[in-house]
């Protein structure tokens, strides 16, 4: 296991936090095409509330005026090339590293990630699903996959989400048409 993923699975500081949850700001702010508010002065977990209220806000826009196919590619294209940065400066180079560069994302997200090497992934906390609608969720979720599948190179896809009243939110990451 790569010594960096090792060291961030065992602390992660705010600062690092906030600024890993700035630069997926960045990203998403882009692909809703506007700027991201200022978040100087705002703590990691002040960070993350206004993110969460951001996106909800900015994807009901997006739905209501019917641009969710447009939003979407840009959320996965720009969660994508976030994960292949990632990918090169963490230097993930097997699905176990990816499993757990994932997980440490996630942690900075408030979503408690599990995934095995058979490609079943469960959240069993997701912090945004308090603020998303099922639709929201199912618009903002482009950054999962962008980001599974630009961590691992294997495709992902959610099967089940606690925004549609299930316990739990279940996905699958798989390659080469099964799983990993």
């Amino acid at each position: 296991m790569n010594s960096l993923l090792l060291l961030g699975r065992v602390f992660m500081p705010a600062f690092l936090k906030k600024k890993k949850l700035a630069e997926l700001y960045d990203v998403t702010a882009s692909a809703f095409q506007c700027e991201r508010p200022s978040l100087r002065g705002l703590s990691a977990e002040q960070c993350l509330h206004s993110y969460a209220e951001f996106t909800r806000d900015k994807a009901e826009e997006c739905i209501r005026q019917g641009a969710e196919v447009e939003t979407r590619t840009r959320l996965y294209n720009g969660a994508f090339a976030m994960a292949q940065e990632i990918k090169r400066k963490f230097g993930v180079d097997c699905l176990a590293d990816a499993l757990i560069t994932a997980r440490l994302v996630y942690r900075i997200l408030g979503i408690k990630f599990t995934g095995d090497q058979n490609g079943g992934i469960v959240i069993n906390r997701c912090f945004f699903s308090s603020y998303y609608s099922s639709p929201v969720c199912c618009l903002i979720s482009s950054l999962d996959e962008g980001l599974l599948e630009g961590l691992s190179g294997g495709s992902f896809r959610f099967t089940q989400r606690i925004t549609e009243g299930k316990r739990c939110c279940r996905a699958v990451l798989s390659f080469d048409g099964g799983s990993s």
